[in-house]
């Protein structure tokens, strides 16, 4: 048995680690450059975007060794080091060399995001390191820093209590707007721990979170270049759990995926989309992420249209297996389709609109077939959806 007990603030949570953010001179009066660091090098384990031009920062993390520890993290915006083959490696090559002179770094990770297809500006970077304070636990900070289109900061942390007594704690940090995609979402997250995890552990329960949550929301259906999640642990508590840490993984990186979508370039709308009845799981999510990813059904929810029929069409063109007889498409609790009811009369339209005027709900469509399920997420096009005037950005 275990609690799991929400806490204020973010990182700072966490024994172990260190991390700030200063501007750099990215951004006219925000951070734009931030750090996490610890004196030891940790165990970390990271899970990378699907897209196959992986951003400078990904290509330089999968060059070390296999399992390999490290003891710093380098974030930066405005930049996403994108596209920018080799040079782009030996840049980040570069600011670590010159890091190197002021602290200890072992392994040292960078992560970036903002436009795609230019290089770092170094020496910003570089002039920005006499600003910081490497010994500071400034949570906020380092969440600024690598803010780009988001409205809101997104920060998480948890206390686990054992039924023996022992505790650990685990907090994230996360950005991510636009650019969401059922590949993985468009986003940076870095989760830190002190529980005293095991790295296989680390390595299973990371992966095995990301399918129901970063993998199943979806904005504009688009996969990014410098899609990162990490995770590290500090084993400053001598107490683990498997069963809870997995809990409170699943936790964190679904109500982060929630955020992203909830912040989806300007989305004003929540809905999750329930496939039950399909042939298996497979086919349920095939289809549930088919309805997430629809620019059809995005505008419908924006329009507050219930007309269903972009729901059916939807899972029709899926090539999943059903049958119109068989299906059953509800809103909240509201039926607005099945065999016997296949138009909507006034009140139930009326009803209908309605769950489409709230600001989250969800839609269920039991296909009739067998015992597949899967659960994906999405959001209407919000009013930020078309900017030509906007950069690329990854």
């Amino acid at each position: 048995m275990f609690d799991i007990i929400s806490l204020k603030n973010g990182l700072e949570n966490v024994d172990g680690f260190y991390f700030g953010g200063v501007n750099a001179g990215f951004k006219k009066d925000s951070n734009d450059l931030g750090f996490i660091r610890s004196d030891e090098a940790y165990d970390v384990s990271a899970v990378f975007t699907s897209n196959k031009f992986k951003a400078a920062p990904i290509r330089h993390f999968l060059s070390y060794p296999k399992n390999f520890k490290t003891n710093f993290i380098l974030l930066n915006s405005k930049n996403a080091n994108a596209m920018t083959g080799q040079n782009g490696i030996d840049d980040i090559n570069f600011i670590f060399e010159s890091l190197s002179q002021k602290i200890n770094l072992i392994n040292p990770i960078m992560s970036s995001t903002g436009v795609i297809g230019y290089r770092l500006d170094t020496e910003k970077i570089i002039s920005a390191f006499d600003k910081m304070d490497f010994n500071s636990k400034d949570s906020n900070g380092v969440a600024s820093a690598i803010m780009t289109t988001d409205s809101f900061k997104k920060e998480l942390a948890f206390r686990v209590e054992l039924e023996n007594g022992g505790y650990f704690n685990i907090a994230a940090i996360c950005k991510g707007a636009g650019m969401i995609n059922p590949a993985f979402a468009t986003m940076l997250c870095f989760i830190l721990t002190d529980a005293n995890i095991p790295k296989e552990d680390m390595d299973e329960i990371l992966f095995g979170s990301v399918k129901h949550s970063f993998n199943a929301i979806s904005v504009d259906g688009d996969t990014s270049t410098n899609d990162t999640l990490m995770l590290l642990t500090s084993r400053k508590t001598e107490f683990y759990d498997k069963a809870a840490f997995r809990e409170v993984i699943n936790l964190i990186t679904k109500q982060m995926a929630l955020y992203l979508v909830q912040d989806g370039e300007g989305s004003k709308k929540v809905v999750s989309f329930g496939v039950s009845g399909a042939k298996n799981d497979e086919e349920a999510e095939i289809a549930a992420k088919a309805l997430s990813n629809s620019l059809l059904v995005k505008t419908a929810i924006f329009g507050e249209d219930p007309n269903w029929g972009r729901i059916a069409s939807t899972i029709g063109a899926s090539k999943v297996e059903c049958k119109e007889e068989n299906l059953v498409i509800k809103y909240d609790e509201v039926i607005v389709f099945n065999k016997d009811l296949p138009q909507l009369d006034e009140q139930r339209e009326n009803l209908a609109h309605n769950i489409m005027k709230k600001p989250s709900y969800k839609i269920s469509c039991d296909l009739g077939i067998g015992e597949g399920k899967f659960e994906a997420y999405g959001c209407d096009l919000g009013h930020k959806y078309v900017d030509i005037n906007s950069d690329y950005r990854s």
